[in-house]
Order: structure tokens, then C-alpha cells, then sequence
């Protein structure tokens, strides 16, 4: 696909996807949707880890309420079903580690989308708001299932109904996001927190993962049984191997994703 709205870098088994609509702070319109979609999709054939972050001063401001399709096609329904959905699952379901590397503002589906990575790391200028409410909406994407998850649920209802902006700090503070840092070295932190995760056991990653997600259905027993299972599957790869070896030997390990 020839993307417009969009970049794709691959640096060093690590793929960065940015969001490319500076001018309009990277709202979402159907064609990034489409396109960010296939990228997510494709990433993972040839990356160990992908992250997804924005050109200029925003992550991403939401949905592109000026957009001339969006005015004309209100079925607001059909759209997070047909095109918000895909895209937060593949984004969800991703068999690599995903990061958000949130760069500034991250606003309505904007927020939520960058909430569906694994790990959110947040510039200190960056802010996350819920601005649904503001024009008679209920926060959407993904984020009535991500909010009460992360930050709990009074946390969560505050966000929904005030729609005020959450400031990095605060939502690493309350457990929305991983972590906040300053904005100078932002850039080079979470290339270097991607490439950790590019070079480390993708495997057991993808468990990890799994396992946690669960949790959250799963009884304590039935919660066990799931851990036995893929600690068994980790430990038949090569990685379980190589990280064993490597800590005999005393020296760094050279994981190879399986």
C-alpha cells in the first residue's frame, strides 16, 4: 500500500508507525484508518516490536470532525464497527510488543487507540483526554473497556463524564500508562525501550500477554492451569534455552524469537 497519512520505518527489528496528519494534529480520518491498519497488520512479518506515534505536536486529536466523508456519513455505528474495530484488535492482537510512544496530545479515539498498545510511554507535555462528552458522546475505540481497566473504575467515570485533560504525569501516576519522561530524550527513551523489547524473547512475551489479558475472566484455578500452559510452551523454545545458557555463562543472552 502507498500511504499517504502515514509512515513506516523499520530501524533494527523495531517498526515505527507515525501517525503523518501534523496539520490537522494527526486526526483520524478513513483513509488513516485503513492505511494504519494494514501497516499494523504487515508490521509484525518483518519487526520484533512495533510502535506507533505522531508527526508534529500530537499523537493524535481524535476523530477528523471537519472530515468531509465523516460529515456526510454520520452513521457513527457502522464506522467504529467497520473500520475502528478492525483496527483496534489488530492493534490488540498484535504477536509483538507494542508501544505507544505518545508525543502530545491524545484525544478522544486518539487516546483510545494508543491505550490499546501493551505499553504507553508519554512525553511529560502529552495529554490524554476524553473529550466525547464535550459533544454529546460516550468515549469510544476501545475506551470504556481500556479506562476502567487501567485507572479504575472512578478514575474511569471522572474521565468519561468531566472530559478534562489527564496529564502524563497524572496517568502514569494512576496507572493509565507505564510511564511519563521528560520531553527532552523522549525520543531516544523509547527507541531504546522498543529495541529492548525487539531483541528480548518475543515468545514469552506473547504469552505473558495472553495470560494477563485473561486474568481478568479467568478463576484462580482456571488462571493457574492457563500459567502452567504457557510456561510449558515457553519453555520448549530456544529462548528458554539460550536465557538459562546466557546466565550460567554470566553473559548478555542472544534471544532469537523462538
Amino acid at each position: 500500500m502507498d500511504y499517504q497519512t502515514i509512515r513506516i520505518e523499520h530501524r533494527d527489528g523495531v517498526a515505527v508507525i507515525t501517525l503523518n496528519r501534523p496539520d490537522v494534529m494527526n486526526a483520524m480520518n478513513a483513509q488513516m484508518r485503513a492505511e494504519l491498519l494494514h501497516a499494523v497488520r504487515e508490521a509484525p512479518h518483518e519487526a520484533r516490536a512495533l510502535v506507533l506515534t505522531g508527526a508534529g505536536r500530537a499523537f493524535c486529536s481524535g476523530q477528523d470532525l471537519g472530515d468531509r466523508a465523516t460529515a456526510a456519513q454520520v452513521d457513527l455505528e457502522r464506522t467504529l464497527r467497520d473500520e475502528y474495530e478492525p483496527l483496534l484488535k489488530a492493534i490488540y492482537d498484535c504477536p509483538v510488543p507494542t508501544i505507544s510512544a505518545v508525543n502530545g496530545a491524545a484525544a478522544g479515539a486518539g487516546a483510545n487507540i494508543a491505550l490499546a498498545a501493551d505499553v504507553v510511554i508519554a512525553a511529560e507535555c502529552a495529554v490524554f483526554l476524553q473529550a466525547f462528552a464535550r459533544i454529546g458522546l460516550i468515549p469510544d475505540a476501545g475506551g470504556t473497556y481500556w479506562l476502567p481497566r487501567s485507572m479504575g473504575f472512578a478514575k474511569a467515570m471522572g474521565a468519561a463524564l468531566f472530559a478534562e485533560p489527564i496529564s502524563a504525569a497524572q496517568a502514569a501516576d494512576w496507572g493509565m500508562i507505564w510511564e511519563a519522561v521528560p520531553d527532552d530524550g523522549f525520543a531516544e527513551h523509547w527507541q531504546a525501550r522498543a529495541a529492548k523489547l525487539a531483541a528480548g524473547p518475543t515468545v514469552a512475551y506473547a504469552n505473558a500477554k495472553q495470560a494477563l489479558r485473561q486474568s481478568f475472566g479467568n478463576s484462580l484455578d482456571d488462571q493457574l492451569t492457563l500459567e502452567a500452559r504457557l510456561q510449558g510452551e515457553c519453555g520448549k523454545t530456544r529462548d528458554f534455552k539460550e536465557g538459562v545458557l546466557a546466565f550460567l555463562e554470566k553473559r548478555p543472552p542472544h534471544y532469537e524469537g523462538r
